[in-house]
């Protein structure tokens, strides 16, 4: 015997309140974002902005300080993400250079500045797990990034991984 199937407007009306990936379910709120996923955003909007435009990086924490929602970040971090990717600029584009498929400066403005953010966190942040760096990046990448940005951030910033944490890789594989 077949089983019972639901009425068409049934499995409609269920689709239709289904979350999508990366959405919450209908009727439920996103949830917050902590103070260090809003400090990797702001990072990046800043890189984004150095790297499009050279400008001094004083002036672009300036603009950053006025926008809505600078007290909700992990300022501490975001100083660190932002001052740190450009000081160290050419040290992480080295880093990168191994595992990417073209000289950085030829990668789109937002999938190099949130490789940078990427290299620096597993460089200097030994308190956060390489995948969980890898994964803030790659959530990145989804949000600002192009279509198939994420692919590429994840498995450039997989490889720099083996490099830069090799025994914290190496205990996790």
């Amino acid at each position: 015997m077949n089983a019972p199937t639901a009425p068409k407007t049934a499995v409609k009306a269920a689709a239709k309140t289904a979350a999508r990936p990366g959405q919450p379910a209908a009727g439920r709120k996103a949830p917050a974002k902590s103070a260090r996923r809003r400090s990797r955003e702001a990072a990046l909007q800043g890189l984004y902005q150095w790297l499009l435009t050279g400008e001094d990086i004083g002036a672009i924490v300036a603009l950053g300080r006025e926008q809505e929602g600078y007290a909700k970040l992990d300022l501490k971090h975001y100083d660190a993400l932002l001052a740190g990717c450009v000081q160290e600029a050419a040290d992480l584009d080295a880093i990168l250079a191994r595992h990417v498929d073209r000289k950085t400066t030829e990668l789109s403005p937002i999938e190099h500045a949130i490789l940078m953010i990427g290299a620096y966190e597993l460089k200097h942040c030994i308190d956060i797990p390489y995948k969980v760096a890898i994964n803030e990046a790659v959530e990145l990448a989804k949000a600002f990034g192009g279509t198939d940005g994420h692919k590429y951030v994840n498995g450039v910033l997989d490889r720099a991984a083996g490099d830069l944490r090799p025994v914290e890789v190496a205990a996790r594989r």
